[in-house]
């Protein structure tokens, strides 16, 4: 045998192309249909053009390379100064910048006058995660920040234009320099985690000056993401109790100095998240000042959960559309026992179902940013933001890391492998845990319900959010007769997750009545309302339209 003939038995046939450049937008029917219901009218042309950016291959590369060059932190310069600098891959550059062009930030704040600017910017969000989710952290961080951070209104008047501005540029250092600002968060330390009032780290008056109250902070936090932030808002003891405060990372002209005393002491080795930096930090009597009342950290702190947990939501929903995509584009190429992947019977019911899980994660998630943008306007909007965020951070990010597993199947060994275009689905599947761990793990969401069910408008207002679909299927109708009760009555702690559950079940359900069509509501009432579904993915009863659902998942 020559060497021509042994060389031509590695033809390499019966594989899948790579998914990209493809646009993400308009290649997602569950999400425009979402959008037509919350905010009729939206104008698309933003996201059909952030769709086929993030869709594309130019991006994806970007992306491996973020995740594949991890940040590395460099404490001293060669000289032997303190330095406290992370250095960033270009390519973690280049997606970051995107993200800040399209608005991922703060710019929904500056917006508000034009009723929908939560909601543009949450499927905006989505779309992003899709091609990269870890330089979103401190994109979503700056927009958590900034409701809190007009508690000190002469930083706010030198800040909240920069952190509306789409122009990033890494290479300016002050912040009077720059046309885009990021802010991250400081708010747990070793003893404490969740458990914010066990905070030790220590702040005391240091006089006043243009920024109003200022103060010297001791101490340290155990997760600082994002520590190349421009500013942070901290949570630390002052003297009248826990208190925020706004801390620069470098010092306004005229302060003490050019650098905050902030000390970057290591990195976080994630399991997944790899092209955002979370870090250690220690405080050496850094310069920071309140934002407002001392004693009102954990109120403030709250509220910027409150939007984080938003992005959570989505960023998950956005995971699961990527790996469902991933998952149809390669069935569809694949063959085997004589048949493509997604003919398979067995496989056919896999793929259905994880697109009923994805379209209802994405309807509930865009539900919740629809309730961001008018809660401020209607008492029932107000009640369905408190009552849903912690419900949507529960249930859809729980959902997750099953889900990504299930999809990674869908493509066996190819999914497992940290290569090229495949290497999507490793990444997606490690960086599932994230979002439900971050900004309160499942317990804590649960507590978060109860403090909401307790409100005395919260039964009413849910059963007002599921009467659109009253009488549409008997297993919806029970459940939603049973939920205002069940609200009502709940006093334990024991009982908050399974409720979390329920109405999250409920409430996807009756919006799948109003944005899906039939057949999408139907199985999604038969399979998690009705029983008619087993312990995975996959086990849709009969009844199901698969070939109507894998229709509407993704254009062939």
């Amino acid at each position: 045998m020559t060497a021509a003939s042994l060389a031509a038995t590695h033809e390499v046939f019966n594989q899948s192309t790579p998914w990209a450049d493809v646009n993400l937008f308009t290649t997602n029917q569950p999400l425009q249909d979402a959008l037509r219901l919350h905010a009729p009218g939206l104008p698309l042309a933003g996201l059909v053009a952030l769709g086929a950016e993030m869709g594309s291959a130019e991006m994806q590369s970007h992306a491996r390379l973020a995740n594949t060059h991890k940040p590395q932190l460099r404490t001293h310069d060669r000289f032997g100064h303190r330095t406290d600098v992370v250095e960033f891959h270009p390519s973690y550059h280049a997606l970051i910048g995107a993200a800040l062009r399209y608005g991922l930030h703060a710019t929904p704040w500056s917006l508000q006058d034009t009723g929908h600017a939560h909601i543009e910017r949450a499927a905006g969000f989505m779309l992003f995660t899709e091609a990269e989710p870890s330089v979103l952290c401190p994109v979503s961080m700056s927009y958590a920040v900034t409701p809190a951070l007009r508690g000190n209104a002469a930083v706010w008047a030198d800040w909240g234009k920069g952190l509306a501005g789409t122009q990033y540029d890494p290479r300016l250092a002050l912040f009077s320099q720059k046309s885009a600002l990021t802010m991250g968060m400081g708010m747990t330390e070793k003893q404490g985690g969740s458990d914010v009032r066990a905070n030790t780290t220590q702040a005391v008056p240091d006089g006043e000056d243009a920024w109003g109250p200022r103060y010297r902070i001791t101490g340290h936090k155990w997760f600082f993401s994002a520590p190349m932030c421009d500013a942070f808002l901290i949570l630390a003891q002052a003297p009248g109790g826990l208190t925020c405060f706004f801390l620069p990372r470098v010092l306004p002209e005229g302060g003490a100095g050019t650098t905050n005393t902030l000390r970057i002491q290591r990195l976080k080795d994630k399991l997944g998240n790899h092209a955002n930096a979370s870090s250690e930090v220690e405080f050496l009597g850094a310069m920071a000042w309140r934002v407002g009342e001392e004693g009102r950290g954990v109120a403030q702190i709250l509220e910027m959960g409150t939007m984080t947990r938003l992005d959570c939501a989505l960023g998950t929903s956005g995971l699961m559309r990527q790996a469902l995509s991933i998952a149809l584009h390669h069935t569809r190429q694949r063959s085997a026992f004589g048949k493509k992947l997604i003919d398979q019977p067995l496989m056919r019911n896999v793929l259905a179902d994880l697109a009923l899980e994805s379209e209802a994660a994405t309807a509930l998630s865009i539900r919740l940013a629809s309730a961001f943008d008018h809660k401020d306007k209607s008492e029932h909007e107000a009640v369905m933001a408190r009552l849903l965020t912690p419900v949507a951070k529960f249930w859809v990010c729980k959902r997750g890391s099953a889900f990504a597993q299930e999809a990674m199947e869908c493509l066996g060994g190819n999914g497992y492998v940290e290569e090229g275009g495949e290497g999507t689905m490793a990444r997606i599947y490690r960086e599932m845990p994230l979002n439900s761990i971050w900004e309160g793990a499942g317990n804590i969401m649960a507590l978060d319900l109860l403090r909401a069910v307790r409100r005395a408008d919260t039964a009413a207002a849910l059963a007002d959010e599921l009467a659109p679909a009253r009488g549409a299927h008997p297993a919806l109708d029970r459940m939603a007769s049973a939920l205002p009760l069940r609200v009502d009555a709940m006093t334990t702690e024991a009982e908050a997750r399974r409720l979390a559950q329920d109405v999250a079940l409920a409430v996807q359900a009756a919006l799948l009545y109003r944005s899906a069509p039939s057949a999408v509501f139907s199985a999604f009432c038969d399979s998690r309302l009705g029983g008619d579904w087993g312990y995975s993915f996959g086990t849709l009863g009969a009844g199901a339209d698969l070939d109507a659902l894998l229709a509407r998942a993704l254009p062939v």
